[in-house]
């Protein structure tokens, strides 16, 4: 399975647009473009299909933890709620 086949198969599965998807990139200050996301999600015998790489798909990733969660607290957060 390809970066490509994953990155659409989250798109449905959360019911993202690609104006979320922008926002979710935005969010670990990752710029991509609306034509960008669409090549992406063309068919691969398509001639403007292009490949999705690991850096696009791994920065998706990590908005949408920030996307879903919130973002992380600071480190002296993290302490005071484990003791």
């Amino acid at each position: 399975m390809s970066n490509n086949d994953i990155f659409k198969k989250l798109r449905v599965a959360l019911a993202l647009t690609n104006d979320d998807i922008i926002k979710i990139m935005e969010l670990v200050n990752f710029k991509v473009g609306k034509s960008e996301l669409g090549d992406i999600f063309r068919n691969n015998d398509h001639p403007n299909f292009k490949p999705c790489g690991d850096q696009i798909l791994r920065n998706f990733l990590n908005g949408l933890v920030i996307y879903k969660r919130g973002p992380r607290p600071p480190k002296q957060e993290q302490e005071k709620t484990k003791a």
